[in-house]
C-alpha cells in the first residue's frame, strides 16, 4: 500500500532553489501559550531538515483546534515557530497570516535553505471547505507540494487536497511515509502471531477499524469502555456501565464469528459515579447494579498481559481505563509497559489513537520503546478500516 513518491525519491537537483508547501500536522496541546506535548512537531523535523540541507525555500504551514473561520489568539501556530527553531537551531520566520501581499513578499525573499511558518490555516473557514479560490492562492506560493500531515489526511481539505492539484510534483514526507509503511502492514503483510488490542470509549469510532482487523489479527483483546458493550452482547451484567447499545447486534455477530480469538475482561474496577470514587472495588465477571466499570482489573491486567506474550505484532489504539485518573490508570499502565517489554523482544509494536500518546506518557514508557507511534488518530482509524484517505490518494504515484 505504500506507492506514494517521498520527498527522498526526487533528486537534489530539483529541490535547490525551489519553494515547497510542506503542509505539516501541528495540532499540538498549548496550555497558557505553551506547548505541553511536541511529538508531531519533533517528527516532522528530518522531513523540514532534509529540505533545508538540500538549499530548498520551506514554507511550513499547520492547523491548530477548531477556529472555524474565526481569528482566535489561543490557537496561533506562533508558539510552534518558536519551539521549532529551538528543535531545528534555525532561523524559522513566522507571518501572522496565510494568504496575501504580506506572505508572498516573505516567500519571494527566502534564501534557499529559508523557513517560513504561515498563521493557522483553519483562520480561513475556506481551508475547510476546500474553496477553490483559496486552494489556487495557497498554491501559488509554491513549486512543489509535500504532505508530511498524516493526521488530516482523511480530510478533503485545502492543504491536505484542494491545493495538491496544482501542482505536477506531489510527494509524501518522511512522517507519511512512515505511517503508510507501518500501518500498511498491519493490513497487508504482519508477522505472525499478530494481536490487536482495542480500547477507549466508543466502538462506533473505530468500526471500520475494528472490522477490518478483527478479520485479519490472530487475536483480539478488547478493554477500555468498549469492553462493556462486548460483555453486555454475552449476557453479563455490567452494572451501569456506559455501553453501545446500537452497537450490540454487530458485537453479537463478531463475538459468534470470531469468539475464538477474542479475549475479555474477567474482572473491573468499579465505583458508584466517576465523581464519587473514594469506595473504589475490584468485582469478577459481572458489574453489581448502580456500580460503573472504570477500569480492567488485575486478573484482567495479567491475563491480557500473558496473551501478548510470544507475539510477533501488536496494534494497540485506546486505553483500557479512564488513565487520566490515577485511581483507573492501572490497566493503561500494565498494558503499556507490556507492549514495551515486547517491543524490546523483538516485536513489531505499532500503537495509534487519539489518546496513545497521553497514555504512554502516563504509563511512563517512552515513545522510543515502542517501534511505531502514529500521529494519526482519526486518520490512522480510517487507513486502518481500509478507505481510501484523500490527502494520501492526490500524491504521486511511484512508477513500476
Amino acid at each position: 500500500m505504500n506507492d506514494k513518491l517521498v520527498v527522498s525519491d526526487l533528486p537534489d537537483s530539483e529541490l535547490k532553489g525551489k519553494v515547497i508547501f510542506l503542509r505539516v500536522d501541528f495540532n499540538v496541546p498549548i496550555r497558557d501559550g505553551k506547548i505541553s506535548e511536541d511529538y508531531r512537531i519533533r517528527r516532522a523535523v528530518p522531513t523540514i531538515d532534509y529540505l533545508v540541507d538540500r538549499g530548498a525555500k520551506v514554507i511550513v504551514a499547520s492547523h491548530m483546534g477548531r477556529p472555524r473561520g474565526k481569528i482566535i489568539k489561543s490557537l496561533s501556530i506562533e508558539p510552534v515557530a518558536s519551539r521549532l527553531t529551538e528543535l531545528l537551531g534555525r532561523e524559522v520566520k513566522f507571518v501572522g497570516k496565510v494568504i496575501g501581499k504580506e506572505v508572498k513578499n516573505v516567500v519571494d525573499n527566502l534564501k534557499n535553505g529559508g523557513l517560513l511558518v504561515l498563521e493557522n490555516l483553519r483562520f480561513h473557514i475556506e481551508e475547510r471547505n476546500n474553496e477553490p479560490g483559496f486552494c489556487k492562492e495557497l498554491a501559488s506560493l509554491a513549486d512543489i507540494y509535500i504532505n508530511d500531515a498524516f493526521g488530516t489526511s482523511h480530510r478533503a481539505h485545502a492543504s491536505t487536497f484542494g491545493m495538491a492539484s496544482h501542482f505536477s510534483v506531489r510527494l509524501a514526507g518522511f512522517v507519511v511515509d512512515r505511517e503508510l509503511k507501518f500501518l500498511g502492514k498491519l493490513l497487508d503483510c504482519p508477522r505472525r502471531p499478530y494481536s490487536v488490542v482495542v480500547g477507549g470509549s466508543k466502538i462506533k469510532d473505530k468500526i471500520h477499524a475494528l472490522k477490518n482487523l478483527i478479520e485479519k489479527a490472530d487475536q483480539v483483546i478488547i478493554g477500555g469502555g468498549v469492553a462493556y458493550t462486548f460483555l453486555k452482547a454475552r449476557g453479563i451484567n455490567v452494572g451501569d456501565s456506559i455501553t453501545e447499545d446500537e452497537m450490540i447486534p454487530w458485537v453479537k455477530e463478531a463475538l459468534n464469528k470470531y469468539g475464538d480469538k477474542i479475549v475479555l475482561p474477567v474482572d473491573h474496577i468499579v465505583a458508584e459515579s466517576f465523581e464519587n470514587r473514594k469506595n473504589l472495588i475490584v468485582v469478577d465477571d459481572e458489574i453489581p447494579d448502580e456500580l460503573h466499570g472504570f477500569d480492567i482489573g488485575p486478573k484482567t491486567a495479567a491475563l491480557f498481559i500473558s496473551s501478548l506474550k510470544g507475539n510477533s505484532t501488536i496494534f494497540w489504539s485506546g486505553p483500557m481505563g479512564v488513565f487520566e485518573v490515577d485511581d483507573f490508570s492501572s490497566g493503561t499502565t500494565h498494558i503499556a509497559g507490556a507492549i514495551a517489554l515486547s517491543t524490546w523482544r523483538g516485536t513489531t509494536t505499532v500503537v495509534g489513537g487519539g489518546d496513545s500518546i497521553s497514555a504512554l506518557r502516563k504509563a511512563e514508557v517512552l515513545l522510543s520503546e515502542i517501534s511505531h507511534v502514529s500521529t494519526g488518530g482519526g486518520a490512522s482509524l480510517e487507513f486502518l478500516g481500509g478507505n481510501e484517505l484523500p490527502g494520501i490518494s492526490i500524491l504521486n504515484d511511484k512508477k513500476n
